[in-house]
């Protein structure tokens, strides 16, 4: 068992191979069970980041948790310019993200950038790398003031049944407000509840096919 800021965790290997970590406290993993990056891959990076067409783009993140959908996205991001701010109230410790194998050994420079990731200060922008800032803010979505406009959403808190207070009617309405017009929200959650509140919030809602174990997930856009 390995600790988490304040939480136990446990290292598990998912369907694809890479890690994912399980909160035992919620019976909850980091990821789908069937592929950790696979999931990412397909929610926030295929359906969200390759979808936005602006050469400088503002994400929020909510949920950092292990990292990966902030290193897919600087690693995917082409010539795009990123400002990056994760919402985290569990941060994980540089220690055990040494543990996570989403990087290959081979990749060198990968794998230092992922560290650095971890081993930035919390609370303040700063460069991970060019044309890419990031600024991790322990603390979550009820309590934060999200003061900045965003491109981009990636909704990645825990599920509903296991967070209920993380997909209130305020909290997507939060959202909306801090987005820019046609900003993207994505998120693996389909629940026929989410979308509806999404769609109360002034969102248009779309339901796309799922990652690999999901039939369906959704990508909502600000008017």
């Amino acid at each position: 068992m390995l600790k988490n800021k304040n939480r136990k965790v446990e290292l598990k290997i998912s369907g694809d191979g890479s890690h994912t970590l399980y909160v035992p406290e919620l019976e909850e993993h980091y990821h789908s069970v069937n592929g950790a990056i696979n999931e990412s891959m397909h929610v926030f990076i295929e359906a969200g980041l390759l979808q936005c067409q602006m050469d400088e783009i503002s994400i929020l993140e909510i949920g950092l948790g292990t990292g990966l959908n902030a290193y897919l996205t600087m690693y995917h991001r082409g010539n795009k310019t990123i400002s990056y701010h994760a919402l985290e109230k569990y941060p994980v410790s540089v220690e055990l993200a040494n543990q996570l194998n989403f990087v290959s050994e081979e990749d060198k420079y990968g794998r230092v950038l992922f560290q650095k990731l971890h081993e930035l200060p919390w609370n303040q922008l700063e460069m991970l790398t060019s044309g890419f800032s990031i600024r991790k803010e322990e603390t979550d979505l009820v309590s934060v003031a999200l003061n900045s406009t965003y491109d981009l959403v990636y909704f990645d808190a825990f599920a509903p049944e296991k967070q209920p207070e993380m997909w209130s009617d305020e909290i997507f309405q939060k959202i909306h407000d801090a987005m820019n017009a046609g900003g993207i929200l994505t998120t693996y959650c389909a629940k026929g509840v989410i979308r509806r509140r999404l769609q109360a919030c002034g969102f248009i809602v779309e339901r796309l096919p799922g990652p690999k174990g999901k039939r369906e997930m959704i990508r909502a856009i600000k008017q």
